[in-house]
């Protein structure tokens, strides 16, 4: 099974002889980066905003999920679970328009031949220790670091000791190529005990032997392939 970080919030997962997934495809018109030129099977949204629901930048006519329940599509297993309602804020990804308004976030455990991933899409507050015990074992998290309508660098490892993840993947923080104001991963780092970054290109594991037993960190590059 294969990660690919796209920047902000996207990523694209794939395996062999699995259905792939997409989650949270951006507008790069909004929110920078590359135009998206992907192909899926599947299209997980987290929430209805241009940096995270640009369905139609992902070919292959792929189904949609955007909100809670249970799916399986192609050997792939998908829980869409909805955590807080968060109010949007100005002069970030929701100033077309949106100021103001109230959303529900999904969060997505996707589920590759009992590897479990979790997408926390745009989640703002600390779940309850009890809404985490609900979620079941996560093996690798996929984390928003950086605020901006999203958790910020203190509540983000605080929900990376609640879940306890093996691997933990850092998105929506900012980079050179992000538009949106977003705080640097140097928070996170400082947060996480952490004294530098050693990113890869994407990270593959074939089973959860293969995962440490210790949460660790992996910074992902953000990729401009297709």
């Amino acid at each position: 099974m294969e990660i690919v970080w796209y920047g902000h919030s996207c990523f694209r997962i794939n395996e062999r002889g699995k259905a792939a997934v997409v989650c949270d495809p951006y507008d790069h018109e909004v929110v920078g980066y590359s135009p998206l030129r992907l192909k899926a099977e599947i299209v997980t949204v987290s929430h209805d905003f241009p940096g995270h629901n640009c369905t139609k930048c992902v070919k292959g006519n792929p189904y949609l999920i955007n909100g809670p329940g249970e799916y399986e599509i192609g050997g792939v297993f998908i829980t869409g679970l909805s955590t807080v309602v968060r109010r949007s804020k100005k002069n970030n990804e929701e100033k077309n328009g949106n100021n103001g308004t109230e959303i529900d976030n999904t969060l997505y455990l996707i589920n590759y031949g009992g590897i479990t991933i979790a997408h926390l899409g745009d989640m703002v507050q600390v779940p309850t220790q009890a809404e985490v015990e609900s979620l079941g074992p996560v093996n690798i998290a996929l984390v928003p670091v950086g605020d901006g309508s999203s958790l910020n660098a203190s509540k983000a490892a605080e929900v990376i000791s609640l879940l306890e993840p093996n691997i933990v993947i850092p998105m929506h923080y900012a980079t050179a190529d992000a538009k949106l104001k977003l705080d640097p991963i140097s928070k996170f780092l400082k947060e996480m005990g952490l004294s530098e970054v050693e990113t890869q290109e994407s990270f593959k594991v074939s089973s959860t032997n293969d995962l440490p037993e210790d949460t660790k960190v992996i910074f992902l590059d953000y990729t401009t392939k297709a």
